[in-house]
């Protein structure tokens, strides 16, 4: 019975280092949205920020993920920017009458307030990244609504790039 248990966990982790390898490797079922646009981040963020008050989702925080990595980047060595990304930048934002819906209908979900994207720019594109809640809100009274609030950042983010 005792191999028999540790066959089964030791499958069941396989299978979730497999889906964990298939999600990092780009391969994910659409858990992040991700939009390529062929431009500098530094023409595509301005315009994906003013997009995205435009629909009431209201920038509270700009980290400039790319700055800070770079303060460490003696320390790292052959570590640092692996890739040779140009620039990371980050959004946080809000619509407090969203927050106040999910926080109604499930507040346990209020772990995706506030919302994030990330935009990183290589070899002079600039790639979007979004996590989809909807999809990952799957067993929770707030899932219709994650899925609209998810369904109008991307078209604020789409909008944007216009």
């Amino acid at each position: 019975m005792k191999i028999l248990k540790a066959a089964i966990r030791t499958l069941f982790l396989v299978g979730i280092m497999i889906a964990m390898s298939s999600v990092f490797a780009g391969e994910s079922p659409g858990n992040v949205y991700r939009q390529q646009f062929n431009k500098p981040l530094s023409e595509v963020y301005d315009k994906v920020y003013k997009s995205l008050e435009e629909a009431r989702f209201f920038v509270v925080f700009e980290p400039n993920i790319g700055v800070n990595l770079a303060r460490f980047s003696e320390k790292w060595g052959e570590d640092y920017n692996q890739n040779n990304l140009s620039a990371i930048r980050s959004m946080v934002f809000c619509n407090a009458w969203y927050a106040n819906k999910v926080s109604n209908l499930d507040p346990d979900m209020l772990g995706f307030c506030p919302l994030h994207l990330t935009l990183f720019e290589s070899d002079g594109k600039t790639i979007v990244l979004f996590n989809r809640h909807g999809l990952m809100a799957q067993n929770s009274p707030a899932k219709e609504l994650l899925v609209k609030i998810e369904s109008e950042v991307i078209e604020a983010i789409q909008k944007g790039m216009r």
